[in-house]
């Protein structure tokens, strides 16, 4: 398995100028939903949404919403060769869970309650 240690970074002026468009567009929607305030709500929301569309179109013409899809599409490939318990195999694993937490339930409140005999009866002798 070899492990990539490069960092990528955003490094022309048109993916740095085209994440800036995105990131001005966002804020201009949420700017122009409180500005046409006096209008329709679906006026509002509508040109909110289209704004925001349009940033993210941007976003994903930049070399980072390209990566961004790349790595999704990986995702989605490895999720695909996960081999997934069977449903009796999963509720057995779930029935072993929920054993081990009572377990350790009743040993937690078996210890608490031990400690707080020899605590507060046998050692400071304070009755309740």
């Amino acid at each position: 398995m070899s492990t990539n240690t490069q960092v990528e970074t955003v490094s022309t002026g048109a993916d740095k100028a085209k994440l800036a468009a995105a990131l001005l567009l966002v804020v201009g929607a949420v700017v122009a939903y409180y500005y046409l305030g006096k209008q329709d709500l679906w006026v509002r929301v509508g040109v909110l949404l289209a704004m925001l569309a349009a940033a993210v179109a941007l976003f994903f013409t930049s070399e980072s919403g390209k990566q961004l899809v790349a790595f999704g599409r990986d995702s989605v490939r490895e999720v695909k060769k996960v081999v997934w318990p069977s449903r009796n195999e999963a509720l057995q694993m779930t029935g072993y869970v929920f054993a081990f937490v009572f377990v350790m339930a009743l040993f937690l409140w078996t210890t608490d309650k031990t400690l707080e005999w020899a605590l507060y009866d046998l050692i400071l002798g304070w009755r309740r």
